[in-house]
């Protein structure tokens, strides 16, 4: 994943995988360490995950989960989708929203330096969720030719 984020360097970079880092929901936080180093050490902006059944978003964070407004990486949980949603469990760090009563979808824009999400709730239900932020601009990014030093 180094080499490719090093051979396509983005303002706005979104990852997403299945498990999140970070949690409050049934599973906590979980595994991906590897991955958000990663991400972080390249400036990426937004991880989206699931897994967890219900909708979170957590402020930018390093990979120790510890705030970080300069160029942390934000996450959201959404795993409103599907199967019934459940509580939170254990309220992390950084959790800035959650909710586990309203089913939905959330939709990202990505600008040439900046992002912004919607929380879309299914008819019926009003619950949402909306923001916008500036994409991080991590100095001292590894280029592909450091990255595969």
């Amino acid at each position: 994943m180094r080499a490719d984020l090093a051979a396509n360097p983005s303002v706005c970079t979104l990852a997403y995988w299945h498990r999140p880092r970070f949690s409050s929901g049934y599973h906590l936080s979980g595994g991906g360490q590897g991955l958000w180093n990663a991400l972080y050490d390249y400036g990426a902006d937004i991880v989206l995950s699931g897994h967890d059944h219900e909708y979170e978003r957590f402020a930018p964070q390093n990979p120790s989960g510890q705030l970080d407004n300069e160029r942390g990486i934000r996450q959201f949980v959404v795993g409103t989708g599907g199967t019934n949603l459940r509580d939170f469990k254990f309220i992390q760090p950084n959790s800035e929203v959650r909710n586990s009563e309203t089913w939905g979808i959330l939709k990202f824009t990505l600008h040439p330096d900046s992002y912004d999400w919607e929380f879309l709730p299914i008819p019926g239900q009003t619950w949402s969720d909306t923001g916008v932020a500036k994409c991080v601009t991590a100095p001292g990014v590894p280029t592909a030719r450091t990255a595969a030093e």
